[in-house]
């Protein structure tokens, strides 16, 4: 079935309620995210805060739009959540003739990329700044059948967008479970010594991390110049999953990485830690690659015939390990872990065959962990992938 099209203009009009601004009151400011990700409340401001001498108020199922973002989706139906908020004058508003049109059918519709096309056909400006004009909105064409089909597809928009995202949380809790599970054998294994807790492993033996390790130290405090092609430059976003990652890291020098490597070079078996942002996640050096890296990261070297690199990394994992850094990072907007505090960490010494074999247990659990994960994520984007087929469906009247 193909649906009637008709100009926006046949079934909204621009609508502007007049709000004097008066310094020292104070007005609910509104906003509308991309990709018709729907308006939301922005701040409050003092009247004192804008230049502008009236707001418009916005109302319960108006249908708004940011004049300049417009063509990046930035189109809304008004819930009754920003009822009664502010928009200025990059704000049109429109008010629906909800005898012709339902304003769930317009809220599903401003969903759709066909939609933002349009609206980005429409706009005008230099670049960075295209605006849409309200009035060559309004020509929009959109499809339009009778206020009971409209219902039906609503309906069933609805149902099925219910479903998908019933499933994708079941997604994401499966994520957070894995997750879960591998942390409480973790805690399970390792126990806590700092409050007297002995794991399942029983372990006899702790040390402090400085005594037990040839060294710790962290990348250079500078930002190096970086280049097309070069030795790469790891971060905190290249170990953040748990294992080196050299996918989108920037390049240095060869000259660069030599002075660098004089403060610390990293070798297969040791092991790096996140310290600034991110704290605490573990990786093990697998590769003979060379690198350098980050002051967001620091490399401890384990002493080979004392303590083995992957258990090491396993026992950083562990709750009790995870809580004492966090416990020990500073810092207000961004955490810092400085190294002294990761040299002051208590890990156990088994000997390094038992340290082998747990190392290998834990390793084998992370990789079925992170296989459930992998297999979780591909379908958490199957299923968002199929909102948009239903909506694409919905307006061609195959639904």
């Amino acid at each position: 079935m193909t649906f009637p099209l008709v100009a926006l203009s046949e079934i909204a009009r621009p609508i502007t309620r007049p709000v004097a601004v008066v310094p020292g009151e104070s007005y609910r400011t509104i906003g509308v995210k991309w990709w018709g990700q729907g308006a939301y409340e922005r701040q409050a401001i003092d009247g004192a805060q804008t230049s502008a001498k009236t707001l418009s108020r916005v109302c319960d199922r108006d249908l708004i739009i940011n004049k300049i973002w417009v063509r990046h989706g930035s189109t809304a139906i008004a819930s009754a959540a920003v009822d009664g908020c502010a928009a200025s004058g990059e704000f049109p508003t429109f008010e629906l003739n909800c005898a012709r049109v339902l304003p769930r059918w317009i809220h599903w519709l401003t969903k759709t990329p066909g939609f933002w096309t349009k609206c980005d056909a429409l706009s005008r400006g230099t670049s960075g700044k295209n605006r849409i004009k309200p009035e060559f909105f309004l020509t929009i064409q959109i499809p339009l059948p009778p206020l009971e089909e409209q219902r039906r597809i609503v309906g069933r928009i609805e149902g099925l967008a219910s479903k998908i995202e019933e499933a994708r949380g079941l997604r994401r809790k499966v994520i957070q479970e894995a997750d879960a599970l591998n942390g409480a054998e973790l805690n399970k294994l390792f126990g806590n010594p700092y409050k007297g807790e002995h794991g399942s492993l029983g372990f006899g033996s702790f040390a402090r991390l400085n005594d037990v390790v040839a060294d710790v130290a962290d990348g250079p405090h500078v930002t190096p110049t970086y280049v097309g092609e070069g030795v790469p430059f790891i971060t905190v976003l290249n170990i953040t999953s748990g294992s080196l990652d050299f996918s989108g890291a920037k390049n240095l020098t060869l000259e660069d990485h030599r002075q660098f490597q004089k403060r610390a070079r990293a070798e297969r078996g040791d092991v790096l830690i996140t310290k600034d942002g991110t704290i605490g996640i573990p990786c093990v050096v697998d590769t003979d690659r060379e690198f350098s890296f980050f002051v967001s990261v620091a490399l401890v070297k384990p002493q080979r015939d004392i303590l083995d690199g992957p258990f090491l990394a396993c026992a950083l994992r562990s709750p009790y390990l995870q809580e004492r850094m966090r416990e020990r990072s500073r810092g207000d907007m961004i955490r810092h872990l400085v190294l002294r505090e990761i040299r002051d960490l208590m890990v156990p010494v088994p000997p390094l065959s038992d340290q082998r074999r747990i190392a290998a247990y834990v390793g084998d659990l992370q990789t079925k962990a992170d296989a459930l994960k992998r297999l979780q994520t591909e379908t958490t984007a199957e299923l968002a992938a199929l909102l948009p087929s239903v909506l694409e469906k919905a307006f061609r009247g195959e639904l």
